[in-house]
């Protein structure tokens, strides 16, 4: 008795979160796509079985998604979702080919990350910008720890003491995938944390989180994006101030600095150069800052 869609997809799922490592967020936007997808195969050309669905059902699906407009990105995605099914079923031998496999993934435009400049967070760090109580502490050490790092929300609200060694100024960091990496600390830091788990013990704060509010209990993520919003607001003006953008100027920065683009890779946890490439992107426009403004041909000097 062949499988019914829901149970294909529940397989897919299950090979997406053991063997794949994908993401909640992502396993459940496939499981969205894949599942608008048999609907409209189900709407438009009735009860098909999996080994019948062909190309051009995926291409019909695809146009009338264009027709309302949808972004490239999300294209990209459901396209993604569906080639990756049954790339998978092609694999168990439900079916005799991919579909999907064919069909051309949408160009999306590249925007260069969003940074805040580093004299603006030297401003931050350095000039009284943090209260010196419980709040004031939690709220440095979250965005120290974002900017120095380079970590994302879900990294740092997960994080607990016995993660960083003292000994070798590093902190492990469990990111997607559960995939572990080690990234540096500077002294600054280290001993920030250190006063900070000693403080926390002395107020019977004994939770496994390392960061906790003022009542010991361990930060959510929609906390510490109003915490990094309303800290970031105080010294710059750029729109966009999110953890996420303390991750891009971690990033830029390094890479202004001359940084080896392997290296930021490792550090970031991406998985591929590609997703690390963007940020060479800021550095030439840092370069074309300078050559404009220091060689006797650039704009600023011409007479």
């Amino acid at each position: 008795m062949e499988k019914t869609n829901d149970q294909y997809l529940l397989d897919f799922l299950n090979y997406l979160e053991h063997q794949k490592r994908f993401s909640k967020h992502t396993s459940i936007a496939y499981k969205h796509d894949l599942e608008q997808f048999f609907d409209f195969v189900t709407k438009v050309f009735g009860s098909v079985s999996m080994k019948d669905i062909n190309s051009i059902m995926v291409r019909d699906w695809l146009m009338t998604l264009k027709k309302g407009d949808m972004a490239h990105k999300s294209l990209h995605r459901k396209i993604a979702a569906v080639r990756s099914f049954f790339k998978l079923q092609l694999r168990y031998g439900y079916v005799t080919n991919n579909p999907a496999k064919g069909i051309a993934l949408p160009k999306i435009a590249k925007r260069l990350p969003t940074f805040i400049e580093s004299k603006e967070l030297h401003d931050l760090f350095h000039n009284d910008h943090f209260a010196d109580d419980w709040e004031g502490k939690t709220e440095r050490i979250i965005v120290q720890l974002f900017y120095e790092t380079g970590i994302r929300v879900s990294e740092l609200v997960a994080l607990s003491y016995h993660q960083i060694d003292v000994g070798n100024r590093t902190i492990k960091v469990v990111g997607k995938g559960n995939k572990e990496r080690i990234i540096p600390l500077m002294p600054d830091l280290l001993n920030k944390l250190k006063d900070y788990q000693e403080e926390k013990i002395n107020k019977g704060f004994d939770g496994e989180r390392l960061i906790v509010n003022k009542k010991g209990k361990p930060l959510v993520a929609k906390t510490v994006y109003l915490i990094v919003r309303k800290n970031l607001a105080k010294v710059s003006l750029q729109k966009k101030k999110s953890p996420h953008v303390l991750r891009h100027s971690f990033a830029t920065h390094l890479m202004n600095n001359g940084a080896e683009l392997n290296a930021v890779k490792e550090l970031l946890g991406h998985s591929s150069l590609a997703a690390t490439q963007v940020y060479t992107h800021n550095s030439i426009q840092q370069l074309k800052k300078v050559y404009e403004r220091f060689h006797p041909q650039g704009v600023n000097n011409k007479k």
